[in-house]
Parts: C-alpha cells; sequence; structure tokens
C-alpha cells in the first residue's frame, strides 16, 4: 500500500506567499511611531527579512534510514486475487508496516502547499518534525516491489521540491524590498503625521554661479528572531545631511586630495591642520552657511565640521596613516563628537612613508574590529567606488539606533 496523508494539498503556495506577507504587515503595524522612529531602520529592516524569509526543504539522501518493522493489521478487501464473498466492507489480515524516514532540513509547511508547477497525482506520506515519512503497509515480502515503490515516490517528493524552490527562491528576492518599501511607508505616515516634512536635511545650498574645480577622471534551523531594541527616549526631529550632499562633500575633498598627492613637491611638507585648511577654503567656496560666510568651520586640530543649532551633522578628520591604534583613537575622536541621528563622518588618511598598498589592506579589519562598527555601507556615487575608499555605518558607544556614516579616504603623499 503507498503511504498516505498528500503532500502538497493544502491550498496554493501562491496564497501562502501573500498570507505571510501580511502576518509581515501586522507585525510592523503592532510597533508604536517612538519605536519606529528611533530603532534603526536597518536592523529592523534585516530583523524582518530574516524572519519571514522561508527555506525550501533539502532533502539528505544520505541520512534515510528505516523504523523497526511492526505487526499491523491489513485490508485486503480490495485484493482481486483473494477470496472474499463481502468486499463492500473491511478484511483484515495480519500483516507489516514499514516507515522510511527521510531526514530533510528547511520549512516543513511548506510540504502543504501546491508549487506553481505541479501534477494531478502529488506524493503522499507524512511531515513529523523534520523528517519525511513514508509508510506502507503490506502482507507480502516482496522487498525489490517495495524498495521500487519507496523510490518512485521518493523521486516524486523529489521532483515538487525543485518545484517549490523556485517559487521560495522568487518570494525571498521580492521579499527584501517588500520589507523595505512597507517599512519607509510607516516611518514616513509617522513623520507626516507629526507635521513633519518627508526630508528633514540642514538649509544648505550650493552656489550656483561656481564651477566645479579639481575636477579629476574618477579610476573605476530556524533561530529565534527578536525584534532590534529601540532608543528609550521620546523621538524628536533632528537636522540630518541629506545623503547627496553628503556624497557631493566627499567628492569635492576626493578631488582636493587627489591634486594634493599628484603633486607631493607642494603639499608633502604640510601639517595635517594645513591639509584641512586647503579643504575648508575649497569647500567654503561651493557653500553658504546659514547665517555667516562658512559652512564648515572647525573645533580642534584637524576636523571639518558643519554644525547645526550647536551639534555637528558633518564631521571629517586628516590623520597621516601612524598605524592600526592612530585609527581606532581617530574614529573613537568622530563618535565622541557625534550627538545626533544619521551624521555623516569621513577620515582622510595622508600615507607619507609606509607601503600604501599594506595600508588600505589594514583599514577594513582595523574598523570591522572595532566595537561600534555595524556594517558595510555602499556609496552610491560612481567617482567614490574605488579601491581607496571604505564606508561603514558604526553606532554611538551608548546606543545603537544612533548611526553614524563613516568614509575613510586614503591617499598616498610621497617625501
Amino acid at each position: 500500500m503507498r503511504p498516505y496523508l498528500q503532500f502538497f494539498g493544502k491550498g496554493n503556495l501562491r496564497d501562502f506567499f501573500e498570507h505571510r506577507k501580511l502576518e509581515l504587515k501586522r507585525e510592523v503595524e503592532k510597533f508604536n511611531s517612538n519605536y519606529i522612529l528611533t530603532v534603526s531602520e536597518e536592523d529592523f529592516c534585516q530583523y524582518l527579512i530574516a524572519k519571514y524569509s522561508l527555506r525550501a526543504p533539502e532533502i539528505h539522501e544520505d541520512k534515510i534510514y528505516v523504523y523497526d518493522p511492526k505487526e499491523v493489521d491489513v485490508d485486503v478487501s480490495k485484493d482481486p486475487m483473494r477470496a472474499i464473498f463481502d468486499r463492500s466492507k473491511p478484511f483484515y489480515i495480519k500483516g507489516v508496516q514499514v516507515t522510511i524516514a527521510v531526514p530533510f532540513e528547511g520549512d516543513g509547511e511548506l510540504f502543504q502547499y501546491k508549487p506553481s508547477t505541479s501534477t494531478r497525482n502529488p506524493p503522499c506520506g507524512e511531515i513529523r518534525g523534520q523528517e519525511i515519512r513514508l509508510i506502507y503497509k503490506t502482507v507480502n515480502h516482496d522487498a525489490e516491489k517495495l524498495k521500487q515503490m519507496y523510490q518512485r515516490d521518493l523521486n516524486e517528493i523529489k521532483r515538487y521540491l525543485q518545484w517549490v524552490n523556485h517559487d521560495v527562491s522568487n518570494f525571498n528576492k521580492e521579499l527584501e524590498s517588500f520589507v523595505r518599501q512597507f517599512v519607509a511607508q510607516r516611518k514616513k505616515k509617522f513623520l507626516d503625521d507629526i507635521g513633519l516634512v518627508s526630508s528633514l536635511g540642514i538649509p544648505i545650498k550650493r552656489r550656483e554661479d561656481m564651477p566645479t574645480t579639481y575636477t579629476i577622471p574618477s579610476i573605476r534551523k530556524k533561530p529565534k528572531f527578536e525584534p532590534p531594541k529601540a532608543s528609550r527616549e521620546d523621538f524628536k526631529p533632528e537636522p540630518a545631511l541629506a545623503l547627496e550632499e553628503y556624497e557631493n562633500i566627499l567628492e569635492m575633498i576626493y578631488n582636493m586630495a587627489l591634486v594634493m598627492e599628484r603633486s607631493p613637491q607642494t603639499f608633502s611638507k604640510l601639517k595635517e591642520e594645513e591639509i584641512r585648511d586647503h579643504l575648508l577654503m575649497m569647500l567654503n567656496a561651493h557653500y553658504e552657511g546659514q547665517a555667516t560666510g562658512e559652512t564648515f568651520n572647525y573645533r580642534g586640530k584637524t576636523d571639518i565640521l558643519i554644525r547645526v543649532e550647536g551639534k555637528n551633522v558633518f564631521i571629517a578628520e586628516c590623520k597621516f596613516w601612524k598605524g592600526k591604534k592612530k585609527l581606532v583613537k581617530a574614529i573613537d575622536q568622530l563618535l565622541r563628537y557625534t550627538s545626533w541621528r544619521d551624521t555623516k563622518t569621513a577620515i582622510l588618511l595622508f600615507n607619507k612613508n609606509q607601503n600604501f598598498s599594506s595600508v588600505l589592506a589594514k583599514i577594513e579589519p582595523t574598523v570591522k574590529s572595532h566595537p561600534c562598527y555595524k556594517r558595510d555601507w555602499s556609496l552610491k556615487s560612481d567617482k567614490l567606488k574605488n579601491e581607496t575608499i571604505f564606508s561603514y555605518i558604526l553606532h554611538q558607544p551608548k546606543d545603537v539606533n544612533r548611526e553614524v556614516i563613516l568614509t575613510i579616504m586614503a591617499f598616498s603623499v610621497p617625501k
């Protein structure tokens, strides 16, 4: 007899996917506005993506085994070879039950739903934990026939799982954009609810009469899921430098630093604060401040700042490469200066007397070993996609939801 409990018969996999998206939306809607506005948006999206992604079942044929056979009553009323006077009711004789266990990894609930490609007669069996159990009852001891039946059933299950895997892969690919779009919609709604405009960029504008200078060609088993913790403080709107302006500032700095790199006879003798002053002049030639002639100013020896309401929204540090410990110290210094969400920062790293390739190789592992490192960041500007430019997301030491973009731009200025 064939195994019982038909697979893939509860409904369509497409409907299951839609229900899963609905569950995701309901979970997001349970979080209040303060949580959505203060939690790291990226952390929250990654949590949802991880929780609601699916894993198609994957069979481990090398781990298949058979349970001990047991004696059972077998109905043989439909067997035409037996002399049975009344076939309208069951007729039982003693037989044997053979159970073949097929271990798998992945989401077992996917066995219940029909994929977009299917047949009229889906395979049968039952799911117990992370096992498929193919159960056969027989009164004969024909091992070869039983083996053929089991192999045929297993091949059919594997064929169905290929179709399931195709549908699940498409669902997972679409899930990330669905999550990001829905979370962004919720965030925008809450911002609109409290009367905020969609962009909180500071009032900084480029002078339209200034040509671009220093233009240089660019060089081309499921774990338990817990939502990220939000800040305890209430959300307050804070100025933030728009990403496109941040990248525009970085491009200007990059162009000017390349001029320094390619003119070592002029710039090799400059100190860190003198390099800073050159960059400040160039930046303030392109931007107008809010109330003064300068948007960019400085606080310490080497930093370049944009300040709003007494707090920093952009900070850049000019440093000579003096080893990994000094780089960590520069990162710590930047984090001490940041206080608002979405602060944009940069470290301009000048190398004078060491092997430049060796310096570049040390930057990424140094940043990623920092206790405030969260993840890599991708700049959109093609000019900034360079092997000497590194960009990351860090968090402030006392609040993982207050994120800081750090871009490290390395330049070699030989003596």
